[in-house]
């Protein structure tokens, strides 16, 4: 191996643990550690090393390449196996792919007579612009993919699969065409093939263009469904308290029949049937009032379903709130924050190892209302929120609000900030 080779192969290695590491850290959404690019790049010297002294076929060298940068993305980043393979599938493969239709350009723009100084140069510039290409590739990869496991699993299985065809493609066109044409032969065989690996390129491309509209899709389908159920409850909390108006009304209605019970009771001299008749008509009319007076009938039953499941659970609540009267905010959109809000803050309280506690409290600040929500939490993570801080963060933008979350050890707060005076309508 004379000095060029070397310098040559170091060039490719630098620019494949740049491009490599890069890639899967933004697309798997892990943080880049410098130590990562010294261990692949240390690797890909090995692998190469190996492949000179032991004559190992280019095909077996990459797919030790491709290993080598699974088990950094799955051990070092600790990212999930699917993730991880899919992820270093499509790394090796752009670069497999970006230096080939390189070559393949390069053997039928280059002329075949030039040598010494001018080839090196042209060919250190070769190197560059496969380099240029992946990164470009890589690029406009990261824009159309973004990987949540939880969200649609089948999605990735199905990316992971095109993914492996186009690569497994790819290592045939290297182990076949490449192996097998020279130099030398007319230029419209490396055309060929430049051809063949540009719409590999465009089909991958399209199945991730593809894949994002599946996640697209199936976000909506997610938010579209959380949505209905939450209208769904509001019918329901809209409904109860209907119906503990009527029960209200009725009893205020016979209230006049209660007292004269009473009247007739005490001028019997009759006090300690009297006391128990006030104890029933007591807890007749507690039954028929909320724990919590917001203001918005739907809203005072939800709070009470969920509170009643918060100190079923040994949550400690408390709450300070007040909605603002004559506001434009949609007692709809209220229900959605306040179902969403309180459904994640009881489940991570149902994490937390210490004291479980849950406030509420809401003011007016002006033309804004500020809503709080505050629960202990476990002090490692968090229970997955789901479609629920999206919904909010969607009622929170319609009325040119602000929602901010905080986590400091055992306490997680989320923040709104709503224009109740904002009349979406107009």
């Amino acid at each position: 191996m004379n000095w060029f080779s070397l310098f040559l192969d170091t060039l490719t290695f630098v620019e494949l643990t740049i491009l490599h590491i890069t890639f899967i850290t933004r697309l798997a959404g892990r943080k880049q550690k410098p130590f990562l690019f010294f261990i692949y790049f240390f690797l890909l010297c090995v692998i190469q090393i190996l492949f000179v002294q032991f004559h190992i076929p280019g095909v077996f060298s990459i797919i030790l390449e491709l290993l080598a940068l699974y088990g950094i993305n799955r051990f070092a980043l600790n990212t999930a196996p699917l993730v991880s393979l899919t992820a270093s599938v499509l790394a090796v493969y752009l670069s497999q792919l970006s230096f080939g239709m390189v070559n393949s350009g390069e053997a039928v723009i280059l002329p075949h007579y030039v040598k010494g100084p001018l080839l090196y140069l042209l060919l250190s510039l070769a190197a560059l612009a496969a380099f240029g290409l992946c990164m470009l590739c890589c690029t406009l990869l990261l824009k159309l993919l973004s990987f949540d496991v939880d969200a649609a699993p089948l999605s990735i299985q199905i990316l992971l699969i095109s993914s492996l065809f186009y690569f497994a493609a790819e290592l045939y066109i290297i182990q076949t065409a490449y192996q097998n044409v020279s130099l030398t032969e007319p230029p419209q065989k490396h055309l060929f093939l430049f051809v063949l690996q540009a719409l590999g390129l465009g089909a991958l491309f399209c199945t991730a263009y593809a894949y994002r509209r599946i996640c697209a899709d199936f976000r909506t389908r997610q938010e579209t469904a959380s949505l209905t159920q939450a209208v769904q409850n509001q019918k329901t909390y809209v409904a109860e308290a209907q119906l503990r108006y009527e029960k209200t009304k009725a009893f205020r209605h016979d209230i006049r029949n209660h007292l004269s019970v009473l009247n007739g009771l005490l001028d019997a001299g009759r006090t300690d049937a009297a006391k128990d008749y006030l104890k029933k008509l007591e807890i007749h009319s507690a039954a028929l009032s909320f724990p919590h007076h917001t203001g918005i009938p739907a809203v005072d039953v939800l709070l009470e379903e969920k509170l009643e499941s918060a100190r079923a659970n040994e949550i400690d609540t408390n709450v300070s709130l007040i909605l603002p009267k004559h506001s434009e905010i949609d007692d709809f959109d209220l229900c959605v924050i306040f179902a969403n809000a309180l459904d994640n803050a009881i489940n991570a309280c149902l994490l937390a190892d210490d004291r479980r506690s849950l406030h509420i409290s809401g003011r007016r600040q002006g033309d804004f209302f500020m809503l709080e929500f505050e629960n202990t939490c476990n002090i490692s993570s968090l229970p997955p929120a789901g479609t629920g801080l999206s919904n909010i963060k969607t009622i929170v933008d319609k009325y040119h609000g602000a929602m901010m979350t905080e986590k400091t050890e055992h306490i997680f707060r989320l923040s709104l900030l709503l224009n109740h005076h904002f009349n979406t309508a107009k």
